[in-house]
């Protein structure tokens, strides 16, 4: 089936043959029919699938007819992140070539006098966060009563960042006669029970069981050891023995993470850029921009852009923090393989991670493999190693100055006792009846021009230290 047969306008058919587009996705087939009938939609499809357009072409159509007024936007579009919603934006540029359309968009970093504006001027589609509408509407500079078809997209997503009550306050704003499009992955309890509340009578299109992969994702995992510097070294290491690497995302679970990996991974001279939430805007769309401009190959990001970033040619992912819910995985590997392509999809994988991955592969209902040679992952390369870990591992076998494993140490002495043998040195002042440990003796060939067998002597025979300050036994622990 070709896009003429779905009921949509001249000037959109141009506009999609213009693009290149010639057969529509499963999801456009079965959507764009009912959107134009004027039906509520539930749709349920992995991403990837072009669920964008799926509610796009079908609103250029209904929109050709109408005019929007002040403060009153005709449609509204509701997106998690700024990423997505720019995108959208974008799809609507793309498709509405020749037609006359105010589209508006919403979102956090942008200044409130600029956007209201755009209201005021009249809005055809309004494209928000939940957030900043709400900001909006609070100030009272925008009226939704005039809303005639709602589209709220990954929903799943809205659920994960805490905007459901602000989807159910705006969907008490519009009026109850409008249409309802609501788009998803997964289907959670809580987002079945908004699509019962909200939508009436939908019809449900469903191309793909909810939260299947893609089928041109190659998936593995990776297993190393607990500490954060064999995550980094198993990483570079992955990076640089991949095959057919284009470019790659690298997702971390938190924000903080994304920032020690994204410093990490520059220090070691990888091209690199970085996305999450707390950096503004300006900064988050220039990443954005560098990456699939090709100009970064790497982006260490967190789950925002995990969900609807259109990025067709990824060609690897690697979870370096394997996703704590199951459903994020599905998103964060649906960046690759995209269009048809293939990709590949890699997780390193800790020891705590093991309920994470056994829950993950109860979702995809499949068994994700470990790669071929991963055990070499929990070898340490020490000449690629930073300076802190060397220095860390030594500290363990004792070649920091031979100081012993804390369980091997002797009993602290009393309050003061430390100290005290600092400041006798080698004149055997007594401290409550207790004389100083003599300092161990040196032998008379050791110098300067020794080095090497000082160290090893250092490491097979640890030196006693009790005469230090009890403060310099402690053990460091080195950053990152």
């Amino acid at each position: 089936m070709s896009f003429s047969h779905l009921g949509l306008s001249d000037k959109v058919l141009a506009a999609v043959a213009a693009t290149g587009y010639t057969t529509p996705t499963p999801i456009q087939e079965q959507a764009i029919p009912h959107v134009l009938a004027r039906r509520d939609v539930l749709g349920i499809a992995q991403t990837g699938t072009g669920k964008t357009a799926a509610f796009v072409l079908p609103m250029l159509t209904m929109l050709e007819k109408g005019r929007a007024r002040a403060r009153m936007p005709r449609t509204l579009i509701l997106e998690p992140t700024r990423e997505l919603a720019a995108q959208v934006k974008e799809s609507f540029d793309k498709y509405g070539v020749g037609q006359k359309l105010n589209v508006a968009l919403l979102i956090g970093g942008v200044s409130f006098g600029d956007q209201d504006s755009k209201l005021t001027r009249g809005v055809d589609v309004l494209i928000a966060t939940p957030g900043r509408l709400l900001d909006h509407t609070e100030r009272g500079g925008l009226l939704l009563t005039g809303v005639e078809l709602l589209v709220i997209d990954e929903a799943d997503r809205m659920l994960d960042m805490g905007f459901i009550p602000d989807i159910e306050r705006i969907c008490k704003l519009v009026p109850f006669t409008r249409q309802t499009l609501f788009f998803t992955a997964t289907m959670p309890p809580e987002i079945r029970r908004i699509t019962e509340t909200f939508l009436h009578n939908p019809e449900k299109v469903e191309v793909s069981r909810p939260a299947t992969t893609a089928t041109g994702v190659s998936q593995f995992q990776v297993s190393v050891g607990r500490e954060p510097h064999e995550k980094r070294e198993t990483l570079r290491r992955l990076l640089r023995d991949a095959k057919d690497l284009q470019n790659a995302i690298i997702f971390c679970n938190r924000k903080r993470e994304v920032a020690l990996l994204h410093k990490s991974l520059q220090k070691h001279g990888f091209s690199v850029g970085a996305l999450h939430g707390d950096m503004d805007q300006s900064a988050r769309t220039a990443a954005l921009d560098q990456f699939r401009k090709g100009e970064i190959p790497l982006l260490v990001a967190s789950d925002v852009a995990a969900r609807g970033l259109d990025i067709p040619a990824v060609s690897h992912i690697y979870n370096f923090d394997v996703p704590h819910h199951a459903d994020d995985y599905v998103h964060r590997i649906g960046r690759t393989a995209r269009a048809g392509r293939t990709g590949t999809a890699i997780s390193i994988v800790t020891p705590l991670d093991t309920k994470s991955i056994v829950a993950i592969e109860k979702l995809i209902g499949q068994t994700i493999p470990r790669a071929e040679g991963q055990s070499e992952a929990r070898v340490s390369d020490d000449a690629d190693q930073p300076r802190e870990h060397r220095s860390r591992e030594g500290s363990k076998e004792g070649s920091r100055g031979g100081r012993k494993p804390r369980r091997e140490r002797e009993p602290r002495h009393a309050k003061g006792g430390a100290k005290g043998a600092e400041k006798a040195g080698d004149k055997g002042v007594h401290h409550g009846n207790r004389k100083p440990p003599a300092p161990a003796a040196r032998p008379a060939s050791i110098g300067r021009a020794e080095p090497q067998r000082v160290a090893r002597e250092a490491e097979s025979e640890p030196a006693d230290h009790s005469h230090l300050p009890a403060f310099l036994l402690r053990p460091v622990r080195a950053r990152v």
